[in-house]
């Protein structure tokens, strides 16, 4: 089962949260039945999600991530509630490519290194905050500690992995993400550089049976963390046929009667989880009359 670990220097300076998502990589992977290299990029994806999910305030809030780099992966989507759980979409499933000069999947060759990554949070506001910067390299831990400096201007350090077996079964994704609060001093900084410098891969770690807080703590060593909170996480879809049926009600009765017109039977079917959700339209259309009616009367008798 995939556990999420919060983490605080003693001295309160500098954060750690490190993540093992193998248990939702691998269901990701078994839902959009992914290449060994597309598996690799969406599960690094959702990793940082997840981090950056447990980061927000509430667990109402969301985030998500996009990608849209020029590789022949197409869209990515990783989206992730307050509480680390995951689900994701990916543009283009199958991608065959070499592998890298490293002999390691090639992850940028995939997403591209020409495009762009969104931050989307929803805070419960209004409107949700939107980040947009260039993607630098499509090797996605890069491009979201690219996004931290440049739009969140937060000295940040993400490490993510996925390694993936031959028959395509996940042995192990997590990663781990460390930043610098306000106030750090530069034999702090230096302190943390020598630690991730002196790590293995996160793939190497957990390969070898490490935990979260076994990353946490070579990360974080020197600095007597302590530890915030810590979660499990799942891959988890949050779709239902109740809210799929007012996704149709929002297309409004105009286009409801131009579908129902072409064929009243209506599947809607999950990009994220694969859910399928039958549906009358002539029933749709009753019950959207019948809601419009209701409403109009409220309005008459104020």
């Amino acid at each position: 089962m995939g556990k999420i670990v919060r983490t605080l220097s003693k001295d309160g300076l500098v954060m750690c949260c490190a993540v093992d998502s193998t248990d939702a990589v691998a269901r990701m992977e078994q839902i959009h039945k992914t290449s060994a290299v597309v598996t690799a990029a969406e599960g690094r994806l959702l990793t940082a999600a997840s981090i950056m999910g447990t980061m927000l305030k509430s667990t109402k809030d969301s985030v998500t991530l996009r990608m849209e780099g020029d590789g022949p992966v197409g869209m990515l989507i990783a989206v992730s509630d307050g509480t680390g759980n995951v689900k994701g979409y990916v543009g283009n499933p199958i991608v065959e490519i070499p592998l890298n000069k490293q002999g390691k999947l090639d992850v940028s060759g995939a997403v591209g290194s020409e495009g762009f990554l969104y931050v989307i949070k929803d805070l419960g506001m209004k409107e949700p905050y939107i980040g947009q910067v260039p993607i630098i390299s499509g090797e996605v831990a890069e491009d979201i500690t690219n996004y931290y400096a440049t739009s969140e201007q937060v000295p940040t350090v993400m490490a993510l992995g996925v390694l993936v077996d031959k028959d395509l079964s996940i042995l192990c994704a997590g990663g781990f993400m460390v930043q610098l609060l306000p106030g750090a001093t530069d034999a702090e900084i230096d302190q943390l550089e020598k630690n991730i410098a002196a790590m293995p891969s996160v793939t190497t770690l957990l390969h070898e049976g490490k935990t979260p807080e076994d990353m946490m703590q070579l990360a974080l060593a020197g600095f007597d963390p302590n530890v915030l909170d810590e979660r499990d996480v799942h891959y988890q879809c949050d779709c239902s046929a109740e809210r799929t049926k007012e996704m149709l009600f929002s297309l409004g009765r105009k286009e409801l009667v131009r579908m129902r017109d072409e064929d009243p039977a209506c599947e809607v079917v999950c990009h994220f989880c694969h859910s399928k959700y039958q549906y009358d339209l002539n029933d749709l259309l009753a019950e959207y009359d019948a809601q419009a009616a209701e409403r109009a009367a409220a309005e008459q008798g104020t």
